[in-house]
């Protein structure tokens, strides 16, 4: 049994470890943006395929203290490198956390791990220099009240990188993070959608995959592919055994609409790119079928009317920095009240960074969420009925 850690915008652990239970995996513990869990070997690779709302998965090789830098050394240098590693592996030791320990220096611990993962490397393959020609493996390093821990990155790259989207406009919301806010809303996929600023069409992309349960990953590769332990064929297995669980069939009533016609026509293209891996998926277990790709039309949020009797409206409206002005920004969430009128019986969620959005749209929210992804700290604002 492999200890994996998965990393997600820091208020969505919850949300994150129901999903992994829902996979069929133990969690063990939650941290700030982090959940840990157990998974047999074949959960290094369904885990980056289907986790919706992860950012990264991580491979536990090793949990140790270190109180100095020569507890340090031994302690990831006791790890056996040869198994998750090749011999042309260039090694990189990209992220240090540190929180409340001796050890503080970042460059150091990052030095100091390095060397001892080629120290090992080089004792076990008689090798005086590793040639560092193939593929990049990172490795993360948490030290938390003098505990190490030692990270193998099985993603690669983030895995809000779906593949699907080739232009994301303006600060477009992370495909993780539209995840997260349909599930906090609890989204269910007969209950009709639509994102009134759909910029990339990323909450409307996200939101189709997940009614007709594709599996976010089909349409990329993953750092695990390179390394070792990477199963190819038990890997072709799980691909198909997740194809299967595809429903085209199913009822899925999803929509956007945006003011900038340029917003539109990359929202339709970022979906059918989605849309297409998803059928390519499809083919996989002999199926030629196709999932229905949703709407999207160039409309002004103030000329839309609700299209069902009830439903979800989910966006991601500008604010301070895409809009390049705050009073723009507190304007537009003003106007948008009259989404509550138009909108009369359908469930709202808003996600912001803007602290004085809930004051300006003139409307008290059901509760608040605070979210940060990356770098941008964010509140979500849910009006539920």
């Amino acid at each position: 049994m492999n200890t994996l850690v998965a990393l997600c915008a820091i208020g969505a652990e919850k949300i994150l470890a129901n999903e992994i239970k829902f996979l069929g995996y133990k969690t063990i513990s939650n941290a700030p943006g982090r959940v840990f869990f157990t998974a047999p070997d074949e959960g290094l690779y369904r885990a980056n395929l289907c986790l919706r709302t992860a950012d990264r998965v991580y491979l536990q090789l090793a949990t140790f203290n270190a109180d100095n830098f020569d507890d340090l050394f031994e302690g990831v240098h006791s790890i056996n490198w040869q198994d998750f590693l090749k011999k042309d592996t260039k090694v990189v030791v990209d992220k240090v956390r540190i929180y409340k320990s001796k050890l503080n220096s970042e460059h150091t611990i990052q030095g100091m791990t390095h060397k001892a993962i080629y120290k090992k490397l080089e004792d076990v393959w008689h090798m005086s220099i590793l040639p560092e020609s193939g593929a990049k493996a990172d490795v993360r390093i948490y030290l938390e009240q003098n505990k190490v821990y030692v990270l193998l990155d099985l993603s690669g790259e983030p895995l809000h990188k779906r593949g699907y989207r080739t232009d994301g406009g303006i600060a477009p919301i992370r495909e993780t993070l539209a995840c997260v806010l349909l599930q906090m809303m609890c989204w269910r996929r007969k209950t009709p959608l639509h994102d009134a600023f759909c910029g990339a069409g990323t909450i409307a992309t996200e939101a189709t995959l997940y009614a007709y349960n594709v599996a976010p990953g089909f349409g990329r590769h993953f750092a695990i592919e390179s390394l070792p332990i990477f199963n190819q064929e038990q890997a072709v297995e799980i691909k198909k055994q997740e194809a299967a669980k595809i429903r085209p069939d199913a009822l899925a009533r999803i929509t956007g609409t945006d003011i900038d016609p340029e917003a539109v026509k990359r929202s339709q293209k970022n979906a059918e790119h989605a849309c297409v891996t998803a059928g390519r998926a499809l083919q996989m277990i002999g199926s030629d079928q196709r999932i229905q790709r949703p709407d999207f039309e160039v409309a002004d949020f103030a000329d839309i009317k609700a299209p069902y009797e009830t439903g979800l409206l989910l966006s991601n409206p500008p604010y301070g920095e895409r809009l390049g002005d705050e009073e723009q920004a507190i304007s537009l969430y003003k106007n948008m009240n009259s989404l509550f009128t138009d909108f009369e019986n359908w469930e709202m969620g808003f996600i912001t960074s803007h602290d004085k959005f809930e004051e300006s749209i003139g409307k008290k929210a059901s509760s608040i969420k605070n979210l940060k992804s990356g770098n941008l700290d964010t509140r979500f604002y849910m009006y539920k009925i």
